[in-house]
């Protein structure tokens, strides 16, 4: 008896020559690629290889983990990214956050697309070796090495994985074959073959069902790979740059209002320049209320120290984004861009730029520094880390915005202050009551995530050539130096660790200090 499945058995009754002939693996070995041929046409087979290579694959793809590894300084992971139902499609760079840009460069026929993993950036040696004239190429070069040889790695677990699914769907095809042909040997009229007479019966076509899903899916998976490898080395030789890779996202702020003029300067920024807590701006308008506007905000003591007149463009709660280069909602007013409003000043000499503390959004690590014994767990330090990092991008695009402004003024970036010394112990560090307080440790943290903040303020100030002011404030807890009082205002204030009115002035001295005569750039 026959099976649509199972080919018939060969004559038991071979002639000697047949015998010598099938010896020697002439007609023996035509009869098993017939046979492969055939088995290849089965609908059994047909559809585990369909489910190989088009379920295997994916699953393979999904189920394998990144492999992690460092390289110039950074922590980042490399596999690949689920395939879509397109002939090709990039691969892709992912941020921490979930930001994932598609690289256009990189388009990849096939479903295995690479996938980049990028924690937050680091700033360490090893990264400045990157971008060292003298060490950048050869760090460069291993470090390409290093992502290439991390993804042969991620490829050879997937290819375990893959095969380790493939192996797996055979048995269960082999298991479902035998299991009809058992309820159609039921069925027959004339006598039932035993299990054991299936199975020796089917024994080989269930060998040549693993071997072609097997081989079909290896050789699915190693074109896939090839694919991937011509893809990615023909993206990249026409890459020069970042932007190459990934794109420009760059919104230029509108110029905002009407023409200005009759300002010798501009200030603008957050809270520390609008000198929150201070008297207020005499005729203010509601732009200047729901900014915290003061009269002796640094504008104006820059004005009142240079005999000028300085447009005081800052607003409490300003950071990069909302405030500088985009509109900021405030006190239930949408106030325009700060950006946007310099560009309709004419005849600016000077801007001061006074900004960080708020992209960083430095009061929530203030605050838990307070609530806690030890605030130098790993936890919040790599949220800093990955908020340090965010910032240096927006601030990247800032100074960008001002060295296009018109009649290219000069630059003045303002570094942060620090608010209280290592060894401060006084009501203000203290703390109000229930909470530990801040004691060295904690304060020493903060002074060196403050120092992390400072640098990548002067560091991109640097590349553009801007200058930077450095205010001399005196910290809390400390002896009034000269008489004229605190610097910066305690818990007890309206506004604490913000600048006062004598602050404020120190802060314009350090400004005047940093102004070229004659201004500009």
């Amino acid at each position: 008896m026959t099976s649509k499945y199972l080919p018939d058995l060969p004559p038991t009754t071979d002639t000697p020559g047949v015998l010598a002939r099938r010896a020697a693996g002439g007609p023996r070995r035509r009869s098993g690629l017939h046979a492969l041929a055939r088995e290849v046409r089965s609908l059994p087979t047909v559809l585990l290889l369909a489910f190989c290579l088009f379920a295997g694959i994916p699953a393979a793809i999904a189920l394998t983990p990144d492999q992690e590894l460092t390289t110039a300084g950074q922590t980042l992971s490399v596999g690949a990214r689920m395939p879509t139902l397109t002939l090709s499609g990039p691969a892709q760079l992912v941020q921490i956050g979930n930001t994932r840009l598609d690289l256009g460069p990189v388009q990849v026929y096939g479903p295995l697309r690479p996938q980049l993993t990028l924690g937050p950036v680091q700033r360490n040696p090893a990264a400045a070796a990157a971008v060292d004239p003298a060490t950048g190429s050869q760090t460069r070069t291993t470090a390409m090495l290093t992502v290439a040889t991390g993804f042969l790695r991620w490829y050879g677990w997937a290819t375990l994985g893959l095969l380790t699914l493939t192996l797996g769907a055979t048995v269960v095809a082999a298991y479902l074959r035998l299991l009809a042909t058992l309820r159609r040997q039921r069925r027959a009229r004339d006598r039932a073959l035993t299990a054991t007479e299936i199975w020796h019966r089917g024994a080989g076509d269930v060998r040549r069902m693993a071997v072609l899903a097997v081989s079909v899916t290896m050789l699915g998976w190693a074109g896939a790979g090839a694919l991937a490898y011509t893809g990615t080395m023909s993206g990249l030789q026409h890459v020069r740059s970042l932007s190459d890779l990934v794109g420009t996202h760059h919104l230029s702020p509108m110029a905002v209002g009407p023409k200005v003029a009759g300002y010798t300067g501009a200030v603008i920024g957050d809270s520390r320049a609008a000198r929150v807590g201070g008297p207020a701006v005499a005729n203010a308008t509601e732009n200047d209320t729901a900014c915290g506007r003061s009269s002796d905000s640094l504008a104006d003591e820059i004005g009142s120290l240079q005999g000028s007149r300085v447009l005081n463009l800052a607003c409490s709660g300003a950071s990069v984004p909302h405030g500088l280069l985009g509109p900021q909602a405030r006190a239930g007013r949408t106030l325009p861009s700060q950006v946007g409003q310099l560009k309709q000043v004419e005849g600016l000499r000077f801007v001061v730029v006074a900004i960080g503390p708020n992209d960083l959004q430095w009061g929530d690590f203030l605050q838990y520094c307070y609530a806690v014994d030890n605030c130098q767990d790993k936890l919040t330090q790599g949220e800093f880390d990955y908020r340090l990092a965010t910032f240096d991008r927006d601030y990247g695009e800032l100074l960008g915005e001002l060295n296009d402004l018109p009649g290219r003024p000069q630059i003045v970036v303002m570094t942060s202050y620090d608010v209280f010394e290592p060894d401060a112990n006084c009501t203000d560090a203290r703390g109000p009551a229930g909470v530990p307080g801040l004691n060295p440790t904690n304060i020493t943290l903060l002074a060196n995530r403050n120092k992390a903040l400072n640098d990548v303020l002067i560091s991109g100030a640097s590349k553009y050539g801007f200058s930077v002011a450095t205010p001399r404030m005196a910290p809390l807890c400390t002896p009034d130096r000269d008489g004229l009082g605190a610097d910066i205002q305690g818990l007890g204030d309206t506004d604490p660790f913000h600048p006062t009115g004598v602050g404020s002035m120190r802060m314009a001295a350090a400004v005047l200090q940093a102004i070229r005569p004659g201004g500009g750039a």
